[in-house]
């Protein structure tokens, strides 16, 4: 079943933020949008460089009105030891949210058991707490923060103006489609 259109389940952890330990929960969510981005763990190869790439662009997620967070197992003891270690790290002003019982990574099902460490998977949450993007992947396969900007963007678009949808490759500013009978078998 997937996750999409369902609300966030309820949590509360502690991120690691601009040399502060945070609360964070579902409620901390609502309001606003907000990007959920899992990583399998701290220290590794892959996740430092998605989330440098994340925090280049974070700049563009903010202006957008955009919470950006990033979450691993690992917990927010070891996000500030990865922050103070590592020079991609530091680039790093956005939440890195400890999970280390594993809890939201159950609760965005990204979690892998035998392991103990979280998928790569991104989530894309509306103000109301509902998923409106989803991406899962393997753990070897790295993400771009810039494509992840286009999607927040598309779905920004589609909820700020019902009966419009995003085609393939939309960027802001670019034509939009309205579904109808008329269409169907036109494109």
């Amino acid at each position: 079943m997937s996750l999409i259109n369902t609300q966030i389940k309820p949590f509360k952890a502690t991120a690691y933020a601009n040399g502060k330990f945070i609360d964070v929960s579902d409620e901390s969510l609502k309001g606003k949008w907000s990007v959920l981005m899992f990583y399998p763990a701290d220290f590794t190869f892959v996740c430092p460089t998605e989330l440098e790439d994340l925090a280049e662009q974070q700049p563009e997620f903010a202006k957008l009105g955009v919470d950006v967070y990033g979450v691993s197992t690992d917990t927010h003891f070891a996000h500030k030891a990865w922050h103070d270690t590592s020079d991609a790290i530091k680039k790093v002003n956005y939440p890195l949210i400890g999970d280390p019982t594993g809890t939201l990574s159950r609760n965005f099902e990204v979690m892998i058991e035998e392991e103990g460490l979280a998928l790569r998977g991104t989530f894309v949450i509306n103000p109301e707490g509902f998923i409106k993007v989803m991406e899962v992947h393997d753990n070897g396969i790295g993400r771009d923060a810039s494509e992840l900007l286009r999607k927040v963007k598309a779905a920004k678009y589609v909820a700020e103006h019902p009966g419009q949808v995003c085609p393939a490759k939309w960027t802001e500013g670019a034509a939009t489609l309205t579904p109808s009978l008329d269409l169907v078998g036109k494109i």
